[in-house]
């Protein structure tokens, strides 16, 4: 279920904003929901969910908090509750009072913006742009994120499943020399913010800005509600001033009994802390945001310094001050936090301390195999044993015994090597580096075994695998195809070079020759038969089933070939099924003229290869399964347009015409424009790969990307149609048709479009007998650009006239009119160089006719 709840979120997340409908919601009525769905249990992220599913957005829920605090504080006069909680219930509960880190941090970008900054981000958000999907995402994303924010003012609880889900938490970019704990007060998870409404600390002090509930009960009833002022003092209702500044809460309550002991004779009186103070504290040095900072009475060290960013990149995490009153109170260790849970110095602060961040004394990095490589700080006492305590200890794979230590010091690099007695002793320096050195890739009681065996691998070598016979039994002995009479074994002298042992493995096994003592990293070899030749294959290419590559088995005829391979397709031949084979002669001296023996069989009745039963595969031949000459699959043809039965036909002949199709149709319709019919023929891979080559060599030098070329499937095949039914079977006008070919034959279109260079570009009607002056003229007449000796027409039925006369002028034709080349003027180099060319041929003729 929840996995559920968690899937149904992300997808009301990837919602783009404007999906959502505007809220009709009062803010009371806002205020109720949230009240009353989280009194029922419903999770933080389900009350989000439906807030933006309702049209509630951040800006609405931003109102509320603001409306909601100042009725708290009392700046909003004639506030109306609108928290929904009892006022009875709540009035004594304590509010987290103090500064938001995420405020400070915006209202520090808006500071940072300039005013032409802010004016144009207001402009952009006034014109609303078309955003993208993931843009939309992604502000959808910081909405929900800064609605959960805002919503802690009434769900205090800390669920951040957003984060979880989306995976949208702040990320920080990694840097180069990363100081462990240094990152510690960047988690905005990790705020150490303290629980207002704990029991008040016996050591809490009041002060201006506490509120305090004075309650009287027994002999009399009587409840007091004050605010301590700046001087000191709390007014009780028809007593007057009574001054509790600088008491803790066990000393007012002495002061109040014996202040109104007189009063309230035979009655109890207790003063209890509500509404707490803020108190402003300064935290300077080696942070990021040093300053002064506005924090709730309870707040603790490691709260301010969250509050201020951290320590930066040389501040120390070690040695931590805070001072009050000008006295060095306590010292804070963050290390013992992160690594032991210990906030030894973490204290209550008030209102006026200092802490005070200094530049970190030793910083050293430890590397390799380590559980945590990485930058430590280290106090000048502590020892490599600590460092690698901090570093969480050595890996699995760590050698332990010596650990080295860089040291820069004195102008130059000094090395020591430790080990773990010394380790404990050692103390760091600024700038250390130290490294932990993985084991080596070498074996202390190790042998393998491998070849031809059943269990080949590594293995221990101890009392029970001591000899070559009992690493042969431990590997499970030797495959059937092992040829035991030669094995040979390497080992390694006492110098790491290699040496080779010729073993009779066979003899050795039947006890005829004794047996052989291992060394730890002896490697065994048992040679078998398959390993050392060529696989055998054989190939099966042409009208079968599944043609490819095979394992070769020996007594293997072509008929049961062909039979593994899935049999023969509809297109095989019967009558010819070729067999190559290679030459294999391994004790020849020369080259021979003949470099493969080929056969040819036919396959007849019964799947025999004529009589021929004893003829045998051998290692790497290749079959060959021809295609029948007589088998031939349909071809088709498509007729459109104005025919009687246009539709799909089938070629009869391998010569049928054009002429035949349009009969096989039925004929022309009376509509029909046979001038104006065009053929559109599919292209080959051949005829495209030839038209991109042609594409290449006319574009050659030009900055056509041919990328952006689209050659397309088929290409038009100029007719006339006319012509090829006047002349049936004439090889000028009567096409030979091809499989997939398409005819179209239109209406009579009695149109003629003029494009290109002409000044407006037109359609109008076919005059006969008009040249192409006339039909320039309707378009305007020719552009400044225009080529006018070489103007085309493209016609109907796809052919392209250069026209000429007005004969060459058709209904239906498209005029183009080319525009000229340019000209491209000389460059100011080319000018230069062309100018110093000609005064040095000036001098040189100048000298020649003196």
């Amino acid at each position: 279920m929840k996995k559920t709840s968690y899937l149904i979120l992300l997808l009301l997340l990837l919602l783009p904003v404007g999906a959502f409908a505007q809220s009709t919601m009062s803010d009371s009525q806002i205020m109720e929901f949230i009240i009353r769905e989280n009194e029922k249990g419903t999770s933080r992220e389900e009350i989000m969910t439906r807030l933006v599913e309702r049209g509630v957005t951040v800006d609405r829920v931003r109102k509320i908090r603001r409306n909601y605090e100042r009725q708290q504080q009392g700046t909003q006069p004639g506030a109306r509750d609108i928290s929904g909680y009892n006022r009875q219930r709540q009035d004594r509960m304590r509010q987290q009072n103090g500064q938001k880190r995420r405020e400070m941090e915006e209202r520090a970008q808006r500071a940072d913006e300039s005013p032409y900054r802010r004016r144009r981000l207001e402009n952009q958000r006034d014109e609303e742009p078309e955003l993208t999907e993931r843009q939309r995402r992604l502000q959808h994303e910081r909405q929900m994120e800064d609605m959960e924010d805002e919503l802690d003012f009434v769900l205090p609880d800390t669920l951040e499943m957003y984060d979880e889900i989306m995976g949208t938490g702040k990320r920080r970019v990694k840097k180069e020399k990363e100081v462990f704990g240094r990152n510690i007060f960047s988690n905005r998870r990790l705020t150490f913010e303290s629980d207002m409404n704990i029991a008040t600390p016996a050591d809490y002090r009041l002060g201006a800005g506490d509120v305090v509930y004075v309650d009287v009960w027994g002999a009399s009833q009587k409840n007091y509600e004050a605010t301590v002022s700046p001087d000191g003092t709390i007014d009780l209702e028809g007593y007057g001033p009574v001054s509790v500044a600088g008491m803790s809460v066990e000393q007012a309550n002495r002061h109040l009994r014996a202040t109104l002991g007189s009063r309230y004779q035979s009655s109890n009186i207790r003063l209890t802390v509500g509404q707490t103070k803020t108190i402003t504290v300064n935290v300077m040095g080696e942070v990021r945001n040093p300053g002064t900072f506005t924090l709730s009475a309870f707040s603790t060290v490691f709260h301010a310094l969250y509050m201020a960013g951290g320590t930066n990149d040389i501040g120390t995490l070690r040695n931590i001050k805070i001072y009050r009153n000008n006295h060095q109170i306590s010292t804070v260790d963050i290390y013992d936090y992160i690594l032991n849970g210990q906030m030894t110095g973490n204290v209550r602060l008030a209102s006026g301390d200092v802490i005070v961040v200094g530049p970190y004394e030793c910083l050293v990095q430890v590397r390799g195999k380590v559980r945590r490589p990485m930058y430590y700080e280290m106090k000048t006492n502590e020892s490599v044993g600590t460092l690698l305590k901090y570093a969480g200890g050595f890996t699995g794979e760590a050698y332990q015994g010596l650990v080295t230590l860089v040291r820069k010091s004195g102008g130059q690099f000094s090395v020591y090597t430790l080990d773990e007695f010394e380790r404990g002793g050692f103390q760091l320096k600024d700038a250390d580096s130290l490294f932990v050195d993985s084991t080596l890739n070498r074996y202390s009681n190790m042998v393998e075994v491998k070849g031809s065996v059943f269990r080949p691998g590594k293995f221990q070598m101890d009392g029970t695998i001591s000899t070559v016979r009992g690493l042969i039994e431990a590997a499970g002995g030797p495959l059937e195809d092992a040829l035991i009479d030669h094995v040979v074994m390497r080992r390694r002298r006492d110098d790491r070079t290699l040496e080779a042992l010729s073993i009779d493995l066979r003899a050795l096994m039947e006890h005829r020759i004794p047996d052989i003592p291992l060394r730890n990293e002896d490697e065994l070899y048992v040679p078998g038969k398959t390993e050392l030749q060529t696989e055998l294959t054989l190939s099966i290419q042409g009208e079968v089933v599944y043609p490819g590559e095979y394992e070769y088995a020996e007594n293997l005829s072509v008929e049961d070939f062909i039979l593994l391979a899935g049999g023969l397709r509809d297109a095989a031949s019967t009558m010819k099924v070729d067999v190559s084979r290679r030459i294999r002669n391994n004790r020849a001296q020369q080259e021979g003229e003949n470099i493969a023996q080929s056969y040819s069989f036919e396959i007849s009745e019964g799947f025999i290869l004529d009589g021929k039963n004893d003829f045998k595969l051998q290692p790497f031949d290749e079959v060959y399964v021809r295609r029948s000459p007589g088998y031939s699959e349909q071809q088709h043809v498509r007729v459109e347009g104005e025919v009687a039965f246009e539709g799909t036909y089938t070629l009869t002949r391998k010569a049928s015409r054009l002429s035949d199709l349009i009969r096989e149709a039925g004929g022309l319709t009376r509509e029909a424009y046979a001038k104006g019919a065009r053929l559109e023929r599919r292209l080959t891979p051949e005829e495209k790969l030839n038209q991109q080559t042609m594409l290449k060599v006319i574009t050659a030098g030009d900055s056509t990307n041919l990328a952006k070329v689209e050659l397309g499937d088929f290409k038009p095949i100029g007719i006339n149609l006319d012509m090829a039914l006047a002349n049936p079977g004439n090889d000028q006008w009567d096409i030979v048709l091809r499989a997939d070919d398409r005819v179209v034959i239109p209406q009579y279109n009695n149109t003629v479009s003029i494009n290109g260079e002409v000044m407006y570009p037109n359609t109008v009607a076919y005059k006969e007998g008009e040249g192409l002056s006339y039909y320039i003229n309707q378009a305007g007449g020719y552009s400044q650009q225009a080529k006018k000796s070489h103007v085309f027409a493209v016609n109907m039925n796809g052919t392209v006239t250069r026209v000429k006369r007005a004969r060459d002028i058709q209904p239906g034709s498209s005029l183009v009119v080319p525009a000229k080349a340019k000209r491209r003027g000389l460059s100011f180099g080319e000018i230069i160089s062309l100018s110093t060319m000609g005064v040095s041929l000036a001098a040189v003729l100048a000298t020649v006719l003196k």
